[in-house]
């Protein structure tokens, strides 16, 4: 089970827009991830080479927390709204939540719920339709 300092700090991180550090530090080496029904992603090299191609595609990131954060055991649902701007200017903004599995100090499991429509980049402001 998570400490609710090590909450705080992996929110931070991700707060900060440093997601890949956040994976760095925070996720166990044989960690999943998987995108609603998707098959997870298993491995944390292969989920820090995700991240990286993703933020490498990104002008800007906006990361943050609704709290409160639910906690009950091993585990941690957190809401998040991001807001991605590309390298072309068009616009992602995603609302989700996470539903973590940790073991101690490390999520070795994370699943993401959201409406996959919001995947979709909207042009850039001003762009003709």
């Amino acid at each position: 089970m998570p400490t609710t300092d090590t909450l705080e700090r992996f929110i931070a991180l991700v707060e900060s827009n440093d997601h890949v550090q956040a994976i760095e530090t925070f996720y166990a080496p044989h960690a999943s991830m998987q995108e609603n029904q998707a098959a997870p992603r298993v491995g944390r090299d292969l989920l820090l080479a995700g991240e990286r191609k993703v933020m490498a595609r990104a002008a800007s990131v906006d990361s943050r927390c609704v709290r409160p954060v639910f906690v009950n055991g091993d585990h941690v649902v957190i809401r998040w709204v991001f807001r991605f701007v590309w390298q072309d200017d068009s616009v992602t903004e995603m609302e989700e939540l996470a539903h973590q599995r940790w073991e101690g100090e490390r999520i070795v499991q994370e699943q993401f719920f959201y409406d996959p429509a919001q995947r979709t980049p909207q042009s850039p402001p001003g762009a003709a339709i």
